[in-house]
């Protein structure tokens, strides 16, 4: 079975692909049953997760733990067809992401009270994200001290190149919509948000002396705004077939070898991500909520954040949890969640760099004093809001951490921790949006726009 048209076209050349694609199958049969027998979504997500992970491990098994699962043709070909079923749903979430942001900032800033006020949500936003981005930054230098990352590390050298680097400024400017149409073709959240920011006090001030010429306007709006939500709530329906096929391709992809090599960054990493996460759940707990009934309202979004390694394609989910779960004004989610997804990352933002400056300080000889700390810190945080909007967030934070800490000559040292990135970018991206919701929650509860009964019902 290796003729080009299998080869290259079908991608099936043995028994294998068709064996573990019929096992993929045949849980999704499983999966449409829960949901024929009315059990809750939650369930089946939870379901989805240890399903996905125990396949991909089989995989793994089946092949005999191979070093590189490049040089394995089925494997490729099977992790081929499961991304049909698992990016494929991330691309619909995409889809919906820039018509949804666009609609529902227009249609929060249009149906504002008089008593809200937009710059006091757009400051309180971006001082939170900040704020918890730098205490996970904090959390990160403290955990790669207690590990001591670096300092007994192999030296594996992967060719790891680092991104190139704008001057912040440049990146700042670059965010601005100068032309609206490719803001939104290039996914520039925070291009979208400002474009539309514009439209809507437009129509917010036009209001008043052209009522009557403005409302078709208004109400295509709302109407719009209705059935992209209706969209997004039939994709997201699909969330639990896309996270088995997802989480199984991760890990089926990843050579354990690979993973054992830096286990002491990855368990770096995930001790940090526990740790930050625990100091989220302080912050709700603070903000009169209850942190466990928080956790079981917002597992949907992290669970696909967390098999999807995708912020941005997690929005729409983001954005209907916070409304429908946390009980957050639709308008006021929308906005936060859409800034939250492009700044101030605790992830890939705020761990992730201090992390991988304390392992390349360590593994260099670099002396690590209070004045090299209170540098980290910020450069870490204003690299948190410079990067926005770009794709390969992760790795741009750390090129732009690494470099300006002065260390980018080492940068090749990392080449093992970036080869098993997608191992990494879990956690991460999971941290992220829990980042966002943490801050959507502190923030909406400050202007009172969560209603507690939603929040403390029974899902």
């Amino acid at each position: 079975m290796n003729n080009t048209f299998l080869k290259d076209f079908l991608m099936i050349t043995s028994f294998m692909p068709i064996l573990f694609i019929a096992i993929l199958i045949g849980i999704f049969f499983i999966i449409r049953s829960m949901e024929k027998k009315k059990i809750n979504f939650s369930k089946r997500m939870i379901f989805a997760t240890i399903t996905g992970l125990v396949l991909g491990i089989i995989i793994q098994i089946v092949a005999g733990f191979p070093e590189d699962t490049a040089n394995i043709s089925w494997i490729t070909e099977t992790t081929k067809w499961y991304g049909l079923i698992g990016y494929g749903f991330m691309d619909l979430l995409k889809m919906l992401v820039v018509p949804l942001v666009f609609l529902s900032i227009i249609r929060v800033i249009t149906n504002m009270k008089a008593n809200q006020n937009l710059s006091k949500l757009t400051s309180r936003s971006i001082l939170t994200l900040l704020g918890t981005t730098t205490i996970s930054a904090i959390i990160g230098i403290i955990i790669g001290n207690l590990f001591k990352l670096g300092t007994d590390a192999v030296v594996i050298q992967n060719a790891a190149e680092m991104k190139e680097i704008e001057p912040i400024v440049d990146t700042l400017r670059g965010l601005l919509p100068s032309n609206p149409i490719k803001a939104m073709a290039d996914a520039n959240i925070v291009g979208v948000v400002i474009f539309a920011g514009f439209i809507g006090v437009a129509i917010k001030r036009l209001t008043k002396k052209y009522s009557d010429v403005i409302k078709p306007v208004v109400d295509l709006i709302e109407g719009s705004y209705k059935i992209i939500t209706s969209v997004a709530m039939t994709v997201i329906k699909f969330m639990p077939y896309a996270v088995i096929a997802l989480l199984a391709n991760t890990i089926a992809s990843r050579g354990l070898s690979a993973i054992l090599s830096v286990g002491k960054f990855i368990v770096a990493l995930y001790v940090s991500i526990i740790v930050v996460f625990i100091v989220h759940l302080i912050l709700i707990a603070l903000s009169g909520l209850n942190p466990i009934r928080y956790v079981k309202n917002v597992l949907e979004p992290l669970i696909l954040a967390f098999t999807s390694r995708s912020s941005l394609g997690t929005l729409p989910v983001t954005i209907e949890t916070l409304n429908k779960n946390i009980g957050l004004e639709e308008g006021v989610a929308s906005f936060i969640g859409s800034l939250g997804s492009n700044m101030g990352m605790n992830g890939c933002a705020a761990i992730y760099p201090s992390l991988m400056a304390i392992t390349l300080a360590n593994m260099s000889g670099t002396p690590m004093d209070i004045s090299f700390y209170g540098m980290l810190l910020v450069i870490i945080v204003i690299s948190s809001l410079g990067i926005a909007g770009l794709p390969g967030t992760a790795t741009m934070s750390v090129s732009v951490v690494i470099s300006g800490m002065g260390m980018g000559t080492y940068f090749p040292l990392a080449g093992g921790i970036l080869a098993i990135d997608p191992i990494l970018d879990m956690g991460r991206t999971m941290l992220n949006v829990n980042g966002t919701m943490t801050t959507a929650v502190i923030v909406g509860k400050s202007l009172n726009e969560i209603d507690k009964d939603v929040f403390n019902k029974e899902k």
